[in-house]
């Protein structure tokens, strides 16, 4: 891959991480959050061991490898999405929900220095800084606009996922097959989501046209294409690196927000979001 196009692939994921949260509010009116991601995961699974199959790609080597690989699975999909998808059901905004798991860049930074030995210099420190400061902004301004806390510990759990479960990946199994990986991944994630469903959801889905674009959308965009792209990235970056990217999620998602949703920010929000795009600016190396 050249340098130019390998150079444009962080700003591509933003792009397609960041419809991820607009993909959940269209589909989660027609079926509870952990239906909804076991029917993605069981969908992805069918899909990549079909290609897996046809290209003969290379499975995991040996079950410790499995282990870790599953181990990322079901903290990068399982705990975060769970998450994100439980909290945006319960009415935080999509935007803001981008927003709370933005937080992780920070946490990785001091991951990062204490599980993988990177050394964090200063200007990411003031980066990382930044971009804290301006989601806590953000988040500020949409407290008490029609969700609480109940709202908000969803994420913050998945905030926890998708950070510890970047860390995990990063040290234990960077580099894996991209489509026997994504089987590896998502079928323990699925049977811990479906177990979970089984006891707290009734399992139903309504089968509209919206909901089956939804669908289709976080399979291949999201679960196929971003996926894919974080895990080359976590091949070939440092991992504050790779965090700070996600700051850069939230602007993104609220614009889509805006014009899909009407999700509206006010100029204080936006002054939030331009530190955070700031601070993305600093701490990358």
């Amino acid at each position: 891959m050249t340098h130019r196009y390998a150079r444009a692939l962080p700003l591509l994921f933003v792009l397609l991480w960041s419809t991820g949260f607009i993909g959940a509010r269209l589909g989660l009116p027609h079926a509870e959050p952990l239906t909804f991601l076991l029917i993605r995961y069981l969908a992805v699974i069918a899909l990549m061991a079909m290609v897996a199959g046809v290209t003969r790609a290379p499975w995991p080597a040996s079950p410790v490898v499995w282990l870790h690989i599953g181990v990322t699975g079901l903290l990068v999909h399982g705990v975060y999405l769970g998450g994100v998808f439980t909290a945006i059901s319960k009415g935080l905004p999509a935007g803001v929900a981008s927003l709370v798991v933005g937080v992780q860049p920070l946490l990785t930074a001091v991951g990062a220095g204490w599980l993988l030995g990177e050394t964090v210099v200063r200007r990411q420190w003031m980066g990382l800084a930044l971009g804290f400061l301006g989601v806590g902004l953000v988040v500020f301004d949409k407290l008490g606009t029609g969700f609480g806390v109940a709202a908000l510990l969803p994420a913050l759990l998945a905030l926890v996922g998708i950070t510890v479960g970047t860390l995990y990946q990063k040290r234990y199994c960077p580099s894996f097959d991209w489509r026997t990986g994504a089987v590896a991944q998502f079928l323990p994630t699925a049977v811990a989501t479906g177990l979970v469903a089984y006891w707290t959801e009734d399992l139903r889905v309504d089968w509209t046209g919206e909901f089956l674009f939804a669908l289709g959308w976080l399979v291949f965009v999201l679960s196929l294409g971003a996926i894919s792209l974080l895990n080359w990235l976590i091949r070939h970056s440092n991992a504050v690196n790779i965090a700070s990217l996600f700051y850069l999620v939230p602007p993104c998602t609220a614009l889509v927000a805006w014009a899909l949703f009407g999700e509206s920010f006010s100029g204080f929000a936006m002054a939030g979001m331009a530190l955070a795009v700031w601070g993305v600016y600093l701490a990358r190396k």
